[in-house]
C-alpha cells in the first residue's frame, strides 16, 4: 500500500456520512420547528390573545371590558411599565394578568408606583416568581383545579359575588388585615389586602372569572365587575416581551429566562407533546434498527468469485477506509491459523497469548523477531509498517514449516 496521509480509523464517520445519517432527523426536527412557529404567529395575528380586552375568543376578555366600559370605566390596555407607572393614580386600578411574566427590576419598579399612587393592584395567579415582591407577607402554596367555590369571608365584593369559578394558586398570609377568600382545603385563592393610604392589592389564583365563556356562569361577572369597577379608571396590564424595562438592570439574565418562558408560551401544547413523542419514536427506532439478529449465515454465491479477487478487493476497502488496524488484524488472525497446527495447539487456542506463544518458542528458541510483537502487537502507524509486518509474518510462517 502506499503511504497516505493519517485519517480516521475505520470506525469513525467522515463529516459526510454523519449529515447523511442526521439529515433525515435534523429535516423532521425542523418542519416540527417551523410548523410550531407558524402556528403560534397565525394565533397571535389572528386572535388578540389571552385575557386580552379586545378578544371575543373563549379565553379572551371583551365581555367584562364591554361592561365595564358601559358602567364608565375608562380602559387602558398598556403593554409597557412606563405606560403602567404614568397612569397609575389612587383612581386607578391596575390589573396585571400575567405577573410571573414580569422581570425582577419590573417587579420593584411596579409595587413601589402602586404604593405610592394609592390605587388598586389586581394580580392574577401570581406565583412564586413575583409573589414576594409585589405583596410582601404573603406566600404561594400548592394550586388546586378550577372550580365553583363559596367565599367563607367578609370581603364585600365576594360576598355580594357568592359562588364563583376560581382555584390555581393558592396562598398563605402573615398579613393580618388581609382577607382570604374562596378556600380549597384551608388555603385562599382569593386574597384582599385593603389600605386606604397605600392602596389595596388583591390576588386572584385563577383569571377564569374574565374569560368570556365564563362571564356568565356562578358570580363571576359580580365579582369580575366589582374588584376592577371600584374605580373610574382601569388600566390593563399585558406585560410583553418586547418591553424595553424588561432588560433593564438585569446583570444576571434573568428577563432572558423570562424571555425564553413567554416564547415557549407561544408555541401550542400539542406542538411540544408531539415532538415528545417524536423523540421517543426515534428512540425506540434507533434500538430497533440497531439490535443484533445474530451470527451471519453462509450462503452460497450466485457465481464463483477467485480468491485473489476477493481478497484484493477486501484490501482496496481496508485502504480507501484506511482500515490499517483492520487489515493487520486479519493478517496476524490468519497466520496464527496457519502455524497453530504445526505447533502442535489446538484450533480453539490458535489465538492464545499464553498457549500459542510458548509453543512458537519451544519450536524456534533462536529466531530474531519477536513472536509477541509479530502476532499480537498494536496497528502499525502506517502502510510502509502495516507492509513490513506482512513480510515479516511471510518469514516467520516459513521459519515454522521448515524448522
Amino acid at each position: 500500500m502506499s503511504r497516505q496521509r493519517t485519517s480516521p480509523t475505520s470506525t469513525s464517520l467522515a463529516p459526510r456520512q454523519l449529515w447523511t445519517r442526521a439529515r433525515g432527523v435534523l429535516l423532521v426536527l425542523g418542519l416540527i420547528l417551523i410548523g410550531g412557529l407558524v402556528l403560534a404567529t397565525m394565533r397571535s395575528t389572528e386572535h388578540h390573545g389571552h385575557l386580552d380586552p379586545r378578544s371575543a375568543d373563549p379565553n379572551g376578555s371583551r365581555a367584562v371590558a364591554e361592561i365595564l366600559k358601559a358602567q364608565g370605566v375608562t380602559l387602558q390596555i398598556a403593554t409597557t411599565l412606563d405606560e403602567v407607572t404614568a397612569a397609575a393614580g389612587a383612581n386607578t386600578t391596575v390589573l396585571v394578568t400575567t405577573p410571573d411574566l414580569l422581570t425582577g427590576p419590573q417587579q420593584s419598579t411596579l409595587y413601589a408606583a402602586m404604593n405610592a399612587s394609592g390605587g388598586r393592584t389586581v394580580l392574577l395567579g401570581a406565583g412564586d416568581a413575583s409573589i414576594g415582591t409585589l405583596a410582601p407577607g404573603i406566600a404561594s402554596a400548592t394550586s388546586t383545579p378550577v372550580a365553583a367555590r363559596e367565599p367563607r369571608c367578609s370581603f364585600p365584593a365576594a360576598v355580594r359575588a357568592g359562588s364563583v369559578d376560581i382555584g390555581g394558586e393558592r396562598y398563605v398570609t402573615a398579613v393580618d388585615a388581609a382577607e382570604t377568600c374562596y378556600p380549597a382545603d384551608g388555603r385562599p385563592s382569593l386574597v384582599a389586602v385593603e389600605n386606604p393610604r397605600d392602596g389595596d392589592t388583591v390576588l386572584l389564583g385563577s383569571p377564569d372569572i374574565l374569560y368570556n365563556d365564563r362571564l356568565d356562569q356562578q358570580g363571576n361577572a359580580s365579582l369580575a365587575l366589582q374588584l376592577l369597577g371600584s374605580r373610574p379608571h382601569l388600566v390593563w396590564y399585558l406585560p410583553s416581551l418586547t418591553d424595553a424595562s424588561a432588560t433593564e438592570g438585569d446583570p444576571d439574565g434573568t428577563s432572558d429566562d423570562s424571555a425564553a418562558d413567554g416564547f415557549l408560551a407561544l408555541v401550542p401544547s400539542g406542538w411540544l407533546w408531539g415532538t415528545l413523542q417524536l423523540a421517543v419514536a426515534a428512540l425506540l427506532a434507533a434500538l430497533w434498527r440497531g439490535r443484533r439478529l445474530g451470527p451471519l449465515v453462509t450462503e452460497r454465491l450466485p457465481v464463483a468469485i477467485r480468491a485473489s479477487e476477493a481478497t484484493e478487493g477486501r484490501a482496496r476497502l481496508y485502504r480507501k477506509a484506511n482500515a490499517r488496524d483492520r487489515a493487520a488484524s486479519v493478517l496476524r488472525t490468519a497466520t496464527r491459523g496457519r502455524i497453530a497446527p504445526l505447533l502442535g495447539v489446538a484450533a480453539q487456542d490458535a489465538h492464545s497469548l499464553e498457549t500459542l506463544l510458548p509453543a512458537l518458542s519451544a519450536r524456534l528458541p533462536e529466531t530474531a523477531r519477536d513472536p509477541r510483537d509479530l502476532l499480537f502487537g498494536p496497528a502499525p502507524a502506517d502502510d510502509a509498517a502495516l507492509i513490513r509486518l506482512a513480510d515479516h509474518l511471510d518469514a516467520l510462517e516459513r521459519e515454522v514449516r521448515t524448522s
